[in-house]
């Protein structure tokens, strides 16, 4: 029987180790310091707890087999998020690399290592002036010991204007576009390739369909000499809904690409582009006009105990052959 793993990524929204960490650098300390004024133990606690809620129901109440997230201060607070995981019963593990972000934000992975064992990491750093987040690349031995490589993107904001920041976000997308090419130099034109993460863009940004090579046709990425990426999120763009939402308008900022080896019949890993879709549980969604996240706040913002994050998750099904 073929194996279904379900992939999901979630930008967790302020996920920082408390106030005073002895985990924390002076220079970071001194950078993000009086905007963690009040984050304390139990604001910590509290958002382990609300973000385990909705992970735990997640892939029919199983959990996904492999989580990329970003926002997160440091591996400390990704293995408290593991153990409130705990009653799912299984053998989640922490992929995670200290970036050199500005505010000390990170991007990784949460997967069960039953199923996906490291073969390999690797932080690939995107050139700015002030820094933001590397991309993170992890292959990962499933396993039948086939490769299945993810990449984990998390890219500079839109914080500034949106004209004024889309060059940072060219970078990155050029950044991501070149790894890319790279994998399939290294690994072979056949390496299945899936990136996710927080874009900061939508799919039809030139930051991803100029730079990353993210296109929306099917037929070309199957054609193409290029190493292009599907963009599984084309689908969702009718249906007025999205992962983000600013000034009561809604962004699809968080994405799933897909290379031509997720995507072809007659390879070990396919892709099923039909099952992407946003996560949206009730209790993570504003009622009202406009259902847009319910965010647990911190940072400088007002903490809801009843909130989550500022985004919501989004979730695809991968099958493996036997």
């Amino acid at each position: 029987m073929p194996t279904t793993y379900q992939v999901a990524f979630w930008n967790l929204e302020n996920f920082f180790d408390v106030e005073d960490s002895p985990r924390r650098s002076e220079k970071l300390q001194r950078a993000i310091g009086k905007d963690l004024k009040g984050w304390g133990q139990a604001q910590l606690d509290g958002k382990v707890s609300q973000l385990a809620s909705i992970i735990r129901q997640m892939n029919g109440g199983l959990g996904p087999d492999l989580l990329g997230v970003c926002e997160v201060e440091n591996a400390f607070v990704l293995n408290l998020l593991v153990q409130a995981l705990a009653p799912l019963g299984r053998g989640y593990a922490v992929e995670h690399h200290d970036m050199s972000d500005q505010r000390g934000i990170d991007v990784a992975f949460i997967y069960d290592a039953n199923l996906f064992q490291v073969e390999a990491q690797f932080s690939h750093f995107v050139m700015r002036r002030t820094a933001t987040r590397d991309i993170l690349q992890v292959n990962f031995r499933t396993q039948q010991n086939r490769l299945f490589v993810v990449v984990g993107n998390h890219w500079p904001s839109r914080s500034g204007g949106l004209y004024e920041t889309a060059g940072y976000r060219a970078i990155a997308g050029e950044t991501l576009g070149y790894f890319h090419q790279r994998i399939r130099q290294v690994h072979g034109k056949d390496t299945p390739v899936l990136a996710m993460g927080d874009f900061n863009d939508e799919p039809f940004d030139h930051s991803l369909e100029d730079y990353a090579l993210s296109i929306r046709s099917r037929t070309k990425t199957l054609k193409a000499d290029n190493p292009l990426f599907l963009n599984l999120m084309w689908p969702l763009m009718g249906q007025s809904i999205g992962t983000h939402y600013f000034d009561n308008h809604p962004y699809m900022l968080d994405q799933f690409l897909a290379n031509v080896n997720l995507l072809k019949k007659n390879l070990p890993f396919r892709v099923l582009d039909e099952s992407v879709e946003v996560l949206r549980f009730p209790e993570m969604v504003v009622k009202g006009d406009y259902p847009r996240p319910r965010p647990y706040g911190g940072m400088g913002k007002k903490i809801d105990p009843k909130g989550f994050s500022d985004h919501f998750p989004i979730a695809v099904k991968v099958i493996e052959a036997d």
